[in-house]
């Protein structure tokens, strides 16, 4: 049997997570999607599918076939969206729904066949191709499907729990004399991380995982379920709470709760951060905060491509694209959503929704050009060792058309 992974048509109210990378890279606990998939099968995928505009950078940046049919006669395709926790038993022939959402299906090559990207993308064409094929079911317990970003946030500490509990976890690094470790058979230090005097790791509430070459500074709290991935700097007196993932290589500041940072981004300073899932190349300035809950505690709207959605959820923090940046004092409502490549100083709240490519001041928006905005992403990323591929650059001024005809084009 071999494992596909695809995307779908409902990629959509994931972004602006998702215009740089596929629904399946997106985090939830250590990983993301892919990887979990994966592991729940124990084998790689031995095709995924994405969107044409992110082939050639997927492409570049793993090694699985992008886009590419297999020849195998016993196909298993995964929804890119789902968090997997379990593998999927499906018969032969058959496929799982949720709604319009195809979850997973076993096919012949020959069914496989039709899926196409085009056919992926759009609900009708997809339920078409597979007309022939038998219903299925997914227990609750195996796979979510994410419909919308805020379901990752609120996955997040679970999905920590369950993880921490598949591995071995070791105080691998160094734990300086003055640092203190509550609950330590429950916390990993890994190598090269460095924990130092006057720190508090409380994994009384949950585990603490921390990747190789973490430096946790003097008086840091970080508190359980925590995860904090490889290369991450988190600065002196931050307090990390429960529920929160750290990707790789970030440099982070001041109060975070229930959060996910994917990776490559600054939140250095002051400043609270909650419910909230931060992408790529982000650069939080000092004493941004945000809004998790409103003076009502009832439910959130937030503006998926400028457009409310009822998140249903009491907790919602804001949702901010890659390479966008905001000023000191930047304060976000509940359930803000800023887009990819934005600049945002303000004085006041900065609006629900900001558009992608947005350059957003007292005096109004206007737009981030594109050009500047890239050659501001060159920087960012030389600062951290890293170069843009002809591939990115190419997909980071695609993005711009993308936007405008998705996005609602109004802040609100």
């Amino acid at each position: 049997m071999q494992l596909v992974v695809f995307e779908d048509g409902g990629y959509e109210n994931l972004l602006p997570l998702v215009y740089s990378r596929a629904t399946f890279n997106l985090r939830c606990g250590f990983g993301n999607l892919l990887e979990k998939t994966e592991a729940a099968f124990g084998c790689t995928a031995g095709a995924i599918f994405v969107r044409a505009s992110l082939a050639a950078v997927i492409a570049e940046r793993q090694t699985r076939p992008v886009n590419k049919l297999s020849a195998d006669d016993d196909q298993i395709w995964v929804n890119g969206r789902l968090l997997v926790r379990q593998k999927l038993d499906l018969p032969a022939g058959s496929a799982a729904w949720s709604g319009e959402a195809l979850l997973a299906a076993r096919l012949s090559k020959e069914t496989a066949a039709k899926l196409t990207i085009e056919a992926l993308l759009d609900p009708r064409r997809l339920r078409t191709a597979l007309s022939g094929v038998n219903d299925a079911r997914i227990p609750p317990k195996a796979a979510r499907l994410i419909d919308y970003p805020w379901q990752l946030v609120h996955e997040n500490e679970a999905e920590i729990v369950r993880q921490a509990g598949l591995r071995q976890l070791h105080l691998i690094g160094r734990v300086y004399p003055g640092a203190h470790l509550v609950n330590e058979s429950a916390i990993h230090v890994g190598a090269g991380s460095r924990i130092k005097p006057g720190a508090v790791l409380d994994a009384e509430p949950g585990p603490i995982v921390i990747g190789d070459n973490v430096a946790i500074s003097p008086n840091v709290v970080v508190t359980g379920p925590c995860y904090i991935a490889d290369g991450c700097t988190i600065q002196p007196g931050a307090s990390i709470r429960g529920a929160t993932s750290i990707g790789p290589v970030c440099k982070v500041g001041g109060e975070v709760e229930g959060t996910i940072i994917h990776g490559y981004s600054n939140k250095q300073h002051d400043g609270f951060i909650g419910h909230s899932y931060v992408g790529e190349w982000v650069n939080l300035g000092a004493d941004t905060v945000n809004s998790d809950l409103k003076n009502t505690y009832g439910p959130v709207s937030v503006a998926i491509n400028g457009r409310p959605v009822n998140s249903g959820q009491t907790f919602v923090g804001a949702f901010i694209g890659d390479h966008t940046k905001t000023a000191i004092k930047t304060a976000l409502p509940t359930g803000c959503v800023i887009g990819y490549a934005c600049n945002v100083f303000v004085s006041r709240y900065v609006p629900k929704f900001v558009p992608s490519f947005s350059w957003l001041t007292d005096e109004g928006l206007q737009k981030n050009d594109p050009a500047r905005a890239l050659a501001v992403a060159r920087t960012v990323a030389a600062r951290r060792n890293r170069k843009l591929s002809t591939a990115e650059e190419a997909l980071f001024l695609s993005i711009v058309q993308d936007a405008a005809r998705i996005e609602a084009q109004t802040s609100c």
